[in-house]
């Protein structure tokens, strides 16, 4: 029987959002759904792995790799590049897989531009008070930095409307809930079941 065609989600948020643990809850909940792992050329954090975080290269290779046409989407964010390979992409959705894009608005629009089909979701915080709060917890950046990403956040809040579900993180239990949500309704559209239950349909004697 032929597998459908994957589907794309693309998850993106402002920074201090909580888009990391929502995916990684995400993830653990819902089967069958591949995490795209970046390429950057920022340095690896404190307990990140080549690889499984993303793939870490140097400058000169990713715009290699740019000039190639290697990347569905790429871009610059605080003086780093992150991008997603296109050969992996295509690859897992020609198989039926359901792929996970963790990316940036920038990435976003460009994804959505190759692939239109694509599902996207924003995840807000409940308040801009809210954010700087978490972001100042986390006790890692500067106030120039922190200054700078709530700048970023309330431009990438003003381009919410082009997405295609909303989910605000006031509660992380009802966020995630909300997610899965997301996920679920796309796999049991119509389009997506047709295909994936043919052979029962024809035992119905139903045409597809």
């Amino acid at each position: 029987m032929k597998q459908p065609n994957g589907t794309i989600f693309v998850v993106v948020a402002p920074s201090g959002a909580g888009k990391t643990s929502l995916v990684a809850a995400l993830l653990a909940a819902e089967p069958g759904i591949d995490l795209s792992v970046s390429f950057t050329t920022r340095a690896p954090r404190v307990g990140e792995v080549d690889g499984k975080n993303y793939h870490f290269i140097d400058r000169q290779r990713f715009e290699t790799m740019i000039a190639s046409g290697d990347f569905v989407e790429h871009a610059e964010v605080y003086g780093n590049y992150y991008g997603t390979s296109a050969s992996w992409l295509q690859e897992r959705l020609a198989d039926g897989r359901d792929i996970l894009l963790e990316i940036d608005w920038q990435g976003a629009e460009q994804v959505r531009q190759v692939f239109p089909d694509a599902v996207s979701v924003f995840i807000m915080p409940p308040s801009m008070e809210e954010l700087e709060r978490r972001l100042r917890g986390r006790a890692t950046d500067s106030e120039e930095v922190i200054a700078g990403r709530l700048a970023e956040a309330r431009s990438e809040i003003d381009k919410v409307g082009n997405y295609d579900y909303i989910v605000v993180n006031d509660n992380f239990e009802r966020a995630c809930a909300d997610l899965i949500s997301v996920v679920r309704s796309q796999r049991l559209k119509g389009s997506a079941q047709r295909v994936r239950h043919a052979e029962k349909l024809a035992r119905m004697g139903t045409r597809v």
